[in-house]
């Protein structure tokens, strides 16, 4: 009976015009995210290229340790982050490296191609979240009560039917007809990769396929909640309003509120106010230069005046042993500096953190938001993409300054004349991307969540048509 209702749904679907819609519609939007992905991130690396190769020519012009440019570490794409942006084209695609508490980000792929900022990129999230939910409410919010409409429950129901064996034929027959426009395209856009170039690891092989797990997932979402909605209610009108409010709330509202709610409770100081903050404790520190070296200043003309030296060779001492005095008070106030940026930017990124967490807990009541978190961590461009780039690049800088500050002190103990900067000396940036067992333990609870969703709206609908009227 149950291999019955699942082939007459199947048959009923796969042989209407919304289907012949639905499918045409996915398959050329879903190659059209993967064509536009890999095309997107062919260019990524030649522009990734470019930029190491323009800043290499700007290292080996140097004359000496001493005048080289300011390093920048360079983000490299990842074949899934083009079909999965999440947060990377918003993010700068460049660090310029201060200190190891601060790294300024910039070159985000918006401020290069500022049109795609108004409407955004296609990805394959875009067309999972938007288009697959709103077909699955399209295919299912008259699964129940259009069929009362029309006479035809009345008539199933003249057959010894479970009800229960009815309900689970209509969920399942509705899912696999939904998945058929889905997976064909998936799996040619899959094949489009390594067609057009474009090799993944075995690791991101995984990834996409779980990606591909979390998609059905959240279709299915949608269509138990769409089952449910119908079994409530008497007429097709009134689920198909009830189900457009709900997916107004689920995609655009809550996930935003949430944001919005998160930033007026917990506030996080901007970086501009930072900024500020630096610059006082420097100009404090400064001002109080004179009184810091008076002590050595003092010891130093009473020691000369000890010595006997006398005229332009006691002047000569003198400044030397000044400059001394005044280098290691100056080195000491960066030091100190560095120790006050580094807390009040450790403060502020703890604040954010907190920050964060609050707005995705509250955006996780909706199945869209917990949808586009695991999409994103699967694919490389979450949040925790931007702090893993971000704390690469401290780290970096910490081993950039520690190398260019030894080669500095060699040099000038050389009496030979400078020699121009060899670039293969230079340690480089190596952005590492995190583990798929780190992807993996942020992943599997929001594909928890949403398989709590299915459970609760399926069961939802299960109660609901147990005490449906059928007349």
């Amino acid at each position: 009976m149950l291999k019955l209702i699942i082939y007459k749904e199947l048959k009923e679907i796969t042989g209407s015009a919304k289907f012949a819609a639905t499918f045409g519609i996915c398959s050329l939007l879903i190659i059209l995210a993967f064509f536009t992905g890999i095309k997107n991130y062919q260019s990524g690396v030649r522009e990734y290229e470019a930029s190491k190769a323009a800043q290499d020519s700007q290292f080996e012009a140097s004359k000496s340790w001493n005048g080289v440019p300011r390093r920048t570490a360079y983000l490299p794409q990842e074949p899934l982050a083009a079909l999965v942006m999440g947060i990377s084209n918003d993010i700068g695609r460049a660090a310029n490296l201060y200190d190891t508490s601060y790294q300024s980000m910039r070159d985000s792929t918006y401020s290069e191609k500022t049109v795609f900022a108004v409407f955004r990129f296609l990805d394959l999230e875009f067309v999972f979240m938007i288009v697959l939910s709103l077909f699955a409410i399209l295919f299912a919010f008259d699964a129940v009560n259009g069929e009362k409409e029309r006479g035809t429950l009345r008539l199933s129901f003249a057959n010894p039917v479970p009800r229960a064996t009815y309900i689970l034929g209509k969920i399942i027959g509705t899912f696999l007809a939904l998945a058929l426009p889905l997976l064909i395209p998936v799996l040619t856009g899959m094949l489009l990769l390594p067609i057009m170039g474009i090799s993944l690891s075995s690791e991101e092989w995984i990834r996409l396929v779980l990606f591909i797990i979390c998609g059905l997932l959240y279709m299915g979402v949608f269509l138990s909640l769409s089952l449910f909605i119908s079994s409530l209610t008497k007429h097709s009108s009134s689920s198909f309003l009830f189900l457009l409010v709900l997916w107004v709330c689920s995609v655009l509202i809550i996930p935003r509120a949430s944001v919005l709610l998160a930033g007026n409770m917990y506030k996080v100081p901007s970086t501009s106010k930072i900024y500020y903050q630096r610059l006082q404790f420097q100009r404090n520190k400064i001002r109080g230069l004179s009184k810091m070296v008076e002590p050595a200043v003092k010891k130093l003309s009473q020691e000369l005046a000890e010595s006997g030296a006398q005229g332009p060779e006691r002047m000569k001492i003198f400044r030397e042993k000044l400059d001394k005095i005044y280098g290691d008070a100056i080195k000491e106030i960066d030091k100190d500096v560095g120790t006050f940026v580094n807390r009040i930017y450790e403060e502020r990124y703890n604040k954010q953190s907190v920050q964060e967490k609050l707005a995705l807990g509250a955006a996780r009541l909706s199945p869209s938001a917990v949808f586009t978190l695991a999409s994103t961590e699967l694919c490389g461009t979450s949040l925790d993409f931007r702090n893993n780039f971000r704390d690469q690049a401290a780290s970096y800088t910490s081993v950039y300054s520690d190398f260019i500050e030894k080669k500095v002190e060699l040099q000038a103990g050389d009496d030979t004349s400078p020699v121009p900067v060899d670039n293969s000396q230079i340690p480089q940036f190596a952005y590492q991307p995190r583990d798929l067992s780190v992807i993996m333990q942020n992943t599997l609870p929001d594909m928890g969540i949403m398989l709590l969703f299915n459970l609760i709206f399926f069961c939802g609908a299960f109660i609901a048509f147990l005490r449906y009227d059928l007349r």
